[in-house]
């Protein structure tokens, strides 16, 4: 009977070990890609224009959306914008994150049909150098997603313009 080798377990997991550490490397790699596709705002573009207003550019992701990190309340988040929806909609894991009070309920209708949500006011919301205050928004129980909806109660208060890829969202002169 002929002895096995001592060093040929050790080479089987050393083996194993390094093919893990590229799967996850690949992983990691690719997900920032990714990322990248889903949210290519993740650090917003903007600058002054001519009469001095801040002008945010957004690029539209791979799906034709305009997604972009901006805050609540000074918290870093994910915002999809729909000029579809009435308010800002926050889903309720995310509004129990940022401590978004409940101020009444209503019924609203979505594109999943009547749900009940839940007023509420975000002292502050930003993106890049544009701050709003004081903006309604609704808490929604039934997003799972994410994302929150940037709706109209935020939209309104900026002036925004499409081209081509782009959106261009200025904040207003008072």
């Amino acid at each position: 009977m002929a002895e096995k080798d001592p060093t040929q377990g050790i080479t089987r997991i050393m083996t194993w070990i390094a093919w893990l550490l590229f799967i996850g490397f690949l992983v990691w790699f690719f997900q920032g890609t990714l990322d990248k596709q889903l949210n290519p705002n993740q650090k917003p573009d903007y600058a002054l224009n001519s009469q001095g207003q801040a002008e945010v550019t957004l690029i539209r992701n791979k799906f034709g959306h305009y997604v972009t990190a901006g805050t609540i309340n000074k918290e870093t988040v994910t915002f999809l914008l729909d000029t579809g929806a009435t308010n800002v909609s926050v889903p309720i894991h995310i509004a129990q994150g940022l401590n978004l009070p409940r101020l009444g309920s209503h019924y609203a209708q979505t594109a999943n049909g009547t749900i009940k949500v839940y007023k509420t006011v975000l002292d502050e919301l930003s993106i890049g150098p544009i701050i709003l205050y004081n903006v309604a928004a609704s808490i929604n129980p039934g997003m799972e997603s994410d994302e929150i909806l940037l709706g109209m109660s935020a939209l309104k208060q900026l002036e925004f313009r499409q081209s081509g890829k782009y959106l261009y969202l200025t904040e207003q002169a008072y």
